[in-house]
């Protein structure tokens, strides 16, 4: 990623509020190679439009359910033209997250039988803290 000096104009804090994250979220994906650390100019590190573009594409990923490391392919492949790889992570992605939430639904489909009980059932422990082993 070469930017002129012109171009960074952002401070990490400038940053991490463009992408509506922390500082330390910011040098976080620093340390996992998500972003880059530009050198230091006047002895403050100055970030451009492509460092905010970059860590909205992050954040948009992870809302998305991606992993770090899911992430980080994709940010490849943003550079180049591989929509093969992209929708095959996408696809992989869309049956992690129906998994989670047929999870979710056997959840939320117990803990509804569980309140049902409690609210109508007969005397004695309380069928939802009795599930948990209370």
């Amino acid at each position: 990623m070469v930017q002129s000096q012109e171009s960074n104009t952002l401070t990490i804090g400038g940053l991490a509020a463009g992408g509506k994250v922390g500082v330390e979220t910011v040098r976080f994906y620093q340390r996992k190679g998500l972003l880059g650390t530009p050198h230091r100019v006047g002895g403050i590190r100055r970030y451009g439009g492509e460092d905010l573009r970059r860590l909205r594409f992050i954040r948009q990923a992870q809302a998305a359910g991606f992993t770090l490391e899911e992430i980080k392919e994709l940010l490849l492949l943003d550079a180049g033209e591989d929509r093969a790889r992209a929708r095959e992570l996408a696809h992989a992605r869309v049956e992690h997250l129906n998994a989670k939430i047929a999870d979710l639904e056997r959840a939320r489909d117990a803990l509804r039988r569980l309140a049902n009980e409690c609210e109508h059932g007969v005397k004695g422990p309380c069928p939802i803290l009795a599930s948990f082993g209370i």
